[in-house]
């Protein structure tokens, strides 16, 4: 059994990779945006700018040096920067405490099947699997916190942060399977991913069975069925494939054009798309992705489950928020929601699987509602960088997952069990956002006079 390190040990390694995840997370605020800037020492200097010093790359350090640009950045600019570094080791250190040494992703859910309160410790799941699960969301949260900074920015989500991010997830599931968060669960037969956990006094009820910390599968809390296993059976590949196709076009330009009618419109973006995938970088990105997902079926076992599950994850997490923007942009004739907020949805299934982003999906609306209500009133301007409340959402959902996820009676877990009503019961929710938002264009075009208009 793998062990973790002495908890000094890793918290020191977890918060000097924090420190270097902290550097990635400024260049990428900077040199990705839209309106790029030469600000991180990863960076060329700018024009007007001091030579730079190997010291500048020091995370947290070399940002007391770099004052010496302020007179071509503005006074202050250092701050947010060094923040952000001393911030991003600080999450990587405190999710290190939580998943590794706490396992707090496991405990509740332990508590929740025998139905009773353990001491920590009683139930032990191997380092093998937190220490993977620390790494996948310690690398998502620094992948938010970029995407993030951007759109308080700009108002946007590169496709630089989503796009690879959503490469890393794919990568990671296929060759951590314990990377996906941990589903606990009581089976009579092994399952295909998955480690039994030593129990010191088995309970009556669970005679004849064992104990298993399984990844969350995209059919959990069901056991994975034989149909769309690996090799020979083909229904999970396709399934995988046409994923997989759907977020590769998905990255092509999506600029639509209705004045000469639908049919031209869609003949246009049609020949876009596919001069954008026959491009070497994403046809590269196509051709890789198909052949890697179709290596994996073929090996099958624990890393095709996995893979598998990231793949319907990636689009099951955006279907909601895609079906929003659709139906938004209908309701209020405009745009109400980015497509970057979409292809961040996808990197957060990616990493989660599609039954946590169900969870996001709900949660984020909140804080974004009551920051968006108070800019309108005050400003008249309900415009909001919505990508924010979706990290933020996710960040809960992720730290929060054994309350979330758990054998309790009537706990969330329970929903998953519906099967095929729990769709029919998300779609007839976003008819009713359409619903709703007509009329809250309505008002304020009673109210305040606000004129709508079709976006080109």
């Amino acid at each position: 059994m793998m062990l973790a390190p002495p908890l000094w040990i890793g918290l020191l390694i977890a918060a000097v990779a924090g420190l270097a995840a902290g550097a990635y997370v400024n260049w990428a605020t900077y040199a990705l945006a839209y309106n790029r800037r030469l600000i991180s020492p990863w960076s060329p200097p700018h024009d007007r700018a001091p030579a730079r010093r190997l010291s500048d790359r020091i995370p947290v350090w070399g940002w007391f040096g770099l004052r010496r640009e302020s007179k071509v950045h503005g006074v202050g600019f250092w701050l947010r920067p060094l923040c952000v570094e001393i911030a991003t080791a600080s999450l990587w250190a405190g999710l290190y405490w939580w998943e590794v040494e706490r396992q707090g992703l496991l405990h509740h859910q332990f508590e929740a099947l025998f139905g009773a309160s353990l001491k920590l410790g009683v139930l032990v799941a191997p380092a093998s699997i937190t220490l993977a699960t620390f790494l996948s969301h310690a690398l998502l949260m620094t992948l938010m916190l970029a995407a993030s900074l951007i759109d308080f920015d700009e108002k946007t989500i590169p496709d630089g942060v989503t796009t690879p991010g959503t490469l890393l997830a794919l990568l990671l599931a296929a060759a951590l399977p314990m990377s996906l968060l941990p589903h606990v669960a009581e089976r009579s037969v092994a399952p295909v991913a998955g480690v039994e956990i030593a129990i010191p006094v088995p309970p009556e009820a669970m005679k004849g069975s064992a104990l298993y910390v399984e990844p969350l599968s995209l059919v959990a809390p069901h056991a994975w069925p034989t149909w769309l296993g690996g090799a020979p059976q083909t229904t999970g590949l396709w399934i995988g494939l046409a994923c997989y196709a759907i977020w590769w076009i998905a990255l092509t330009p999506r600029i639509m054009r209705w004045r000469r009618g639908l049919v031209f419109g869609l003949r246009v973006l049609t020949a876009r798309s596919l001069r954008e995938l026959l491009r070497p970088d994403s046809a590269i990105i196509g051709v890789c992705g198909f052949a890697g997902i179709t290596a994996v079926w073929y090996r099958g076992g624990a890393g095709w489950l996995t893979l598998l599950t990231a793949l319907v994850g990636m689009i099951g997490g955006s279907a909601m928020v895609w079906a929003v923007r659709i139906v938004g942009r209908v309701a209020l004739r405009k745009e109400a929601m980015g497509f970057g907020d979409v292809t961040l949805m996808m990197m957060i299934g990616a990493f989660l699987g599609w039954q946590p982003t169900i969870f996001i999906f709900f949660i984020a609306p909140f804080a974004g509602l009551i920051v968006g209500f108070t800019k309108f009133i005050f400003r008249r301007d309900d415009m909001i960088p919505y990508g924010p409340f979706l990290c933020l959402a996710t960040a809960v959902v992720t730290v929060c997952w054994a309350w979330f996820w758990n054998q309790e009676p009537g706990s969330y877990q329970s929903i998953f069990e519906l099967g095929w009503l729990l769709p029919s019961v998300l779609a007839i929710g976003v008819i009713m956002l359409g619903a709703m938002l007509v009329i809250w264009r309505n008002i304020k075009e009673a109210i305040w006079g606000v004129e709508e208009e079709w976006a080109e």
